[in-house]
């Protein structure tokens, strides 16, 4: 059910972006009970000047041009305990297995309904038809 977006760096290897996407499908089902071959993902590489952040930091965390952004879009109701679990899932599976910075894994959740999903066919596969 989660639909994930990745965007990073133009130059980002073939090889890192199956990475993050791995471990973004892995922490997703090891933290979130999202059900096994539920992976849908879009990954975009980006111009430098598309990917804007601010230079100085935020909120006590600093950027490089290696920052990634991650958008999850998924059902709601997860506690805040597994969305923080998620979230150091990623971020530390990413830097474990890339390299890449902790602090430039950027995630964002967009919590939906069920009935806001459509996987084909012009249905609503996850609430049964009246």
């Amino acid at each position: 059910m989660p639909l994930v977006r990745i965007d990073v760096a133009q130059d980002t290897s073939t090889d890192t972006l199956k990475t993050i996407s791995d471990v973004v499908y892995q922490a997703m089902t090891s933290t979130a009970n999202v059900p096994t071959h539920d992976k849908f993902q879009i990954i975009g590489r980006h111009a430098g000047d598309e990917l804007v952040y601010p230079a100085e930091g935020y909120l006590g965390v600093s950027y490089t041009p290696g920052i990634v952004f991650i958008q999850v879009t998924w059902n709601s109701g997860r506690s805040t305990e597994v969305k923080r679990a998620f979230y150091r899932a990623v971020a530390s599976g990413i830097h474990e297995r890339t390299g890449i910075r902790q602090e430039d894994v950027w995630i964002s959740l967009v919590e939906v309904n069920r009935e806001d999903w459509s996987f084909g066919n012009g249905e609503m596969q996850y609430v049964p038809a009246p």
